[in-house]
């Protein structure tokens, strides 16, 4: 799950750097398109999985809906607002997800679970107001934190029903149809866009970033989340994103955009004291 967060941090700093060339729906139509080709590769080809219509299908098409809403949103923020308040946002969907893992699969999570989520979404709230407490006393949260709130909200129910949704496949098997699932789901959502967007004309590191985006944050996440959700309660699995704000943090000073304040590291170390707190509790 460390090696997940590593890649979905990346998606946000190079992500932005295509809002201005591709809209989201084609740009991720494309990423899933890719990563649902490779994954399917991988699977019936090189691990000589039998390719079997899978039991349900109906599964897939509401994990890929929910993945779908909250990928575009995640772009269409972006479009608005910074990687790092971006990526902020994402750490509140632990605390969504122990709500949604309560109802849908009747996860518990403890005191300490609670407190740890709790004190991560504080330190999130905190980047996401910009380490400014007169914008908290305001509200003053900007239209991109909201819309990718939404989306979080929608991923929130991703990870309970990934165990829900578990007949049996291997993760390797059900990462391909859900990536399939999302890919059809963004593709039937954004087709006038796809049409109307100028491929041809997007220019080499617009194909480089959605190649690193189709194989790292969707591919290789989607084996990884699969492959926890089944070995670590729900909450504990997404917590782990509470570190991508301070990857976040790190890699867009590195690429020259900029280093935040100390009042927003103080809130991202927060969120990432939060993950080692619930790193060291057992697991259920």
């Amino acid at each position: 799950m460390l090696v997940f967060a590593a890649s979905i941090a990346g998606s946000f700093t190079f992500g932005s750097w295509t809002v201005s060339s591709i809209g989201a729906a084609p740009l991720n139509a494309l990423r899933f398109a890719i990563a649902t080709t490779l994954m399917g590769v991988w699977v019936f080809g090189v691990r000589g999985q039998a390719f079997v219509w899978p039991r349900a299908p109906w599964r897939f098409a509401i994990n890929g809906a929910l993945t779908a809403v909250y990928f575009v949103t995640m772009f269409v923020a972006l479009t608005m607002t910074k990687p790092v308040a971006t990526s902020a946002v994402y750490t509140l969907v632990p605390l969504m997800t122990a709500v949604t893992a309560y109802f849908l699969v009747g996860q518990r999570s403890g005191p300490s679970v609670l407190l740890s989520l709790v004190i991560a979404g504080a330190g999130a709230i905190w980047v996401i107001f910009r380490g400014d407490i007169y914008a908290l006393l305001r509200f003053d949260v900007g239209l991109g934190e909201i819309i990718y709130f939404i989306g979080c909200v929608a991923y929130s129910f991703y990870t309970p029903l990934l165990r829900r949704f578990n007949f049996g496949e291997s993760p390797l098997v059900l990462s391909f149809w859900t990536l399939l699932g999302t890919t059809i789901c963004i593709s039937l959502w954004g087709l006038p866009d796809i049409v109307a967007t100028n491929w041809l004309a997007l220019p080499p590191m617009i194909w480089a970033v959605i190649a690193y985006l189709a194989i790292f944050p969707t591919a290789l996440a989607f084996f990884l989340i699969q492959y926890a959700s089944v070995h670590l309660p729900a909450p504990k699995v997404i917590a782990y994103g509470y570190i991508v704000p301070s990857f976040v943090i790190v890699l867009e000073g590195t690429v020259g955009h900029g280093w935040v304040s100390l009042s927003v590291v103080a809130g991202a170390l927060l969120t990432a004291l939060a993950l080692f707190v619930l790193a060291l509790l057992p697991e259920k």
